[in-house]
């Protein structure tokens, strides 16, 4: 920074003045430990190593095969992964929702996707990790008879990774892009006008939406970083496995493929299959205390 032409590149000195700044944060959050309880605040950043473990995160939840069920637990997950940010201190924003078909008991509406932006330092490397099947099992609200009923949903967590630094290339004859009206639910419109935008990467056949935005352009670069994002993943795939085609084995958002179960009927226990982790504060974790689940899922095999 001392060099005289360090300011020439602009991009490059914010960059490296912003890395400057953060390790400078970490020096002293470390040299300010004075007990048991300072360090053990500190401590998950010693697994948090990874590329992007630093930055933010995209998280997105796809409701699985059991229609009204299935589109409830998508939105009961999108609350949860909400509330669990706030406690964190992250900032989240819904980029996309595609809501459910009509309304359930209570006026509830179901998901069957929905895409959150989370901003916050090691949002990412605190999430990653709840990337996986999520089945839920209760009586359903939704049947007469009363009814136990399992449902899933699958969890994606991404890198937040913008068009600026990436080193992924996409050209735009590789992309079909449109654009369309965000509806809410009920179908009603959240705006007049064709500001949604949809892109699909021809190569891979991955398809992003963003609604959040209200000019299309802001939408459209929102819509190209979570390609990238998802693309990335795509590569990091590829390396770890011979894939025989591009677009890589899919999760099949059903039995056998959980990494979590959250059980309210016939008891209450939230597990998680890999850890071995457990509660019966079902309630409290639903309403996003999930320190205890995300802690072991860092430490888990690192």
């Amino acid at each position: 920074m001392q060099n005289p032409n360090f300011w020439k590149d602009k991009d490059k000195a914010i960059k490296v003045t912003k890395e400057l700044s953060e390790l400078q944060q970490e020096i002293s959050e470390f040299e300010g430990v004075k007990t048991e309880e300072d360090l053990k605040k500190i401590e998950l950043r010693v697994f948090l190593s990874g590329e992007h473990d630093k930055g933010n995160a995209i998280l997105s939840i796809f409701a699985g095969a059991g229609g009204l069920d299935a589109q409830d637990w998508a939105t009961m997950l999108l609350r949860m992964y909400e509330r669990y940010s706030a406690f964190k201190g992250f900032k989240t924003k819904i980029l996309h929702q595609s809501f459910g078909e009509g309304r359930g008991p209570e006026g509830r509406i179901g998901t069957k996707s929905a895409t959150l932006e989370i901003q916050g330092k090691f949002a990412y490397g605190f999430l990653k990790k709840e990337s996986g099947v999520h089945r839920l099992v209760r009586i359903s609200p939704f049947s007469p008879q009363n009814l136990r009923h399992t449902s899933f949903a699958l969890v994606e967590v991404l890198p937040d990774i913008k068009i600026e630094t990436s080193a992924i290339k996409i050209r735009p004859e590789e992309l079909k892009i449109e654009f369309y009206r965000a509806s809410g639910p009920g179908g009603q419109y959240v705006n007049k006008r064709e500001t949604s935008v949809r892109i699909t990467h021809l190569p891979t056949g991955i398809v992003v939406s963003c609604q959040s935005e209200r000019l299309q352009g802001e939408n459209r670069k929102r819509a190209q970083d979570l390609l990238l994002s998802k693309l990335y993943q795509l590569e990091k795939e590829k390396k770890k496995q011979e894939l025989s085609r591009i677009k890589g084995k899919k999760i099949s958002i059903e039995w056998g493929n959980q990494i979590r179960s959250y059980v309210l009927h016939p008891y209450q226990l939230v597990k998680d299959l890999r850890t071995k982790v457990e509660t019966s504060d079902v309630e409290g974790v639903l309403d996003g205390d999930l320190d205890k689940f995300v802690e072991a899922e860092i430490k888990y095999r690192e």
